[in-house]
């Protein structure tokens, strides 16, 4: 016989259900019709494109705030502007937590921190990344101390988090004001081009202080962001090209920092060569050519996934897959400035490296760099401690590393870009590379500067003396006798060495000094 159920029960049922039914309304019809209207997706749509299908399982769904001030008593809304839970993507456990827009403009509140803040703990307790989705109008003024104490509550996890499990945060609408340095503090940022911005103070406030005239977009939008100021990683056109690529970047990495990143089946044939880059160096050694496109032909087919393509292009970053292994590649770039190393270039590249070697991933670096970039601009606006911290953070990685030369490693950058003195595990070069202190014009005018003054053809002598420097050091053999570099490699065989060289250095255990920390000079 089946089971009566009484009115009593079947009333909290309904109850149960009405509340569900009112936490996913969020703000209100109206407020999700207005947030369509901006182009913009719900908080709940957004989980629902991030998460495997079927696997989200929400927390704190039926919170709210605690204010009492300024007539807050009576508008409380189910969820407080958030929507916090955990999931899968691509199988694995990831949390999530969404800004919703539609109640109090995302604005957060006591209560909103501590749902955030509870993913967060869970996190860092179980192993999985933690994906931020923000579309926040700021600290919920109505609160006070709250609001900011919520804020820095974050910040702390943020800290604490870091290096401990990945951390990513999409920027899907404004992010102002303290906002901001919790996803200043992740590691990856994505941004979408007009619906998205970030910056510490608004377009009104800059007006009033510093009488410029400038829209939130200039100011803070994704576009400035990328090229400018290098605050996010990504911009995307829209919000499911943002969503689709943060499945992508996870993909790379792995849960912790205790674990390795998924490796794919690779079925190509492993000891393949590749003809095209035997060409791939121009005669002139002075002619550009494009390292994406070495990149292109060393690893797996379309597995590039380059991090900030438009900021400090004259370096390139990013992750790829080598025989289905996940790799970190740091690559100079000859067909911008020459490849040379700058401020803007050694931030990048520094903070690239050590997310890859906080969690594993093995760094494969491609070099051709002429020094770094002389001028006032430069040497004023401290590129002897920003490039010290790309130097600092090669030094201090413990993961494989791998560099080939492909052409110029002159002076302190050849130092600076993974070289076998500061750590290296393995150093190839091409017959094309030329390692020495610096080029062989500068060289020669220093060196032989009293034969060339006293010559009766003094630009003569000068070609003569720069062709017989060249000789001598423009090549990779003096490195490769003293054991600086392993190997000179055919151009065409570097991938096939690449394969062999990373599965040798599979269980590598590199350990470093005991302390608290470095001070990396920030």
């Amino acid at each position: 016989m089946k089971q009566q159920v009484s009115e009593k029960e079947e009333s909290r049922l309904e109850k149960l259900a009405r509340k569900n039914e009112e936490a996913l309304l969020g703000g209100g019809q109206d407020k999700i019709d207005a947030q369509h209207k901006k182009g913009k997706l719900t908080a709940r749509e957004r989980i629902h494109l991030l998460l495997d299908e079927g696997t989200f399982e929400e927390l704190g769904k039926f919170v709210t705030h605690r204010s009492t001030e300024f007539g807050l008593e009576k508008q409380k809304y189910l969820g407080d502007g958030v929507v916090t839970g955990y999931g899968k993507v691509n199988g694995r456990l990831v949390y999530v937590f969404s800004q919703d827009f539609t109640v109090f403009g995302g604005s957060l509140s006591e209560t909103f921190a501590e749902k955030i803040c509870k993913i967060m703990d869970l996190a860092m307790e179980n192993g999985a990344p933690v994906i931020g989705l923000n579309d926040s109008g700021g600290a919920r003024i109505q609160e006070g101390v709250l609001s900011l104490a919520g804020y820095a509550d974050i910040f702390y996890r943020n800290t604490l988090a870091s290096g401990v499990v990945p951390q990513i945060s999409a920027i899907l609408g404004p992010c102002a004001g303290g906002a901001v340095y919790s996803p200043a503090i992740t590691d990856f940022i994505m941004m979408v081009r007009n619906t998205s911005y970030m910056f510490v103070t608004g377009p009104n406030v800059v007006k009033t202080v510093t009488h410029e005239e400038v829209t939130s977009e200039e100011l803070g939008g994704a576009d400035t962001h990328a090229a400018k100021s290098g605050v996010t990683h990504f911009a995307f056109d829209n919000e499911v090209e943002c969503i689709r690529n943060i499945r992508n970047l996870l993909a790379y990495m792995p849960q912790n920092c205790e674990e390795q990143a998924p490796r794919l089946v690779f079925d190509g044939d492993r000891a393949a060569m590749v003809p095209e880059l035997d060409g791939i160096i121009p005669e002139n050694p002075n002619q550009p050519y494009d390292m994406k496109e070495v990149i292109r032909l060393v690893c797996d087919g379309d597995s590039f996934m380059e991090v900030h393509e438009q900021y400090g292009e004259n370096i390139i970053v990013g992750f790829a897959r080598l025989d289905g292994r996940s790799i970190g590649i740091v690559a100079n770039q000859p067909s911008v400035l020459a490849g040379v190393l700058d401020i803007k270039a050694s931030v990048k590249g520094a903070r690239f490296v050590r997310f890859c070697d906080a969690f594993n991933i093995p760094l494969l670096v491609f070099e051709d760099v002429p020094g770094f970039l002389p001028g006032t601009d430069q040497e004023w606006n401290g590129i002897i401690t920003n490039g010290a911290k790309l130097l600092y953070a090669f030094c201090e990685a413990t993961v494989p590393r791998i560099t080939v030369i492909t052409r110029k490693a002159y002076g302190g950058a050849y130092d600076v870009m993974n070289s076998k003195h500061i750590g290296a595990d393995m150093n190839y070069a091409w017959p094309t590379a030329e390692i020495a202190v610096m080029g062989a014009k500068g060289a020669a005018e220093i060196i032989f500067r009293k034969e060339i003054v006293s010559a009766e053809d003094p630009a003569a002598m000068l070609l003569e003396k720069e062709a017989e420097y060249n000789r001598k050091f423009a090549n990779p053999y003096r490195a490769a006798n003293r054991g600086f570099i392993d190997e000179i490699i055919l151009p065409s065989e570097t991938r096939k060495k690449l394969i062999s060289a990373f599965e040798m250095l599979e269980n590598k255990a590199r350990t470093s000094p005991r302390k608290k920390h470095g001070n990396l000079p920030l």
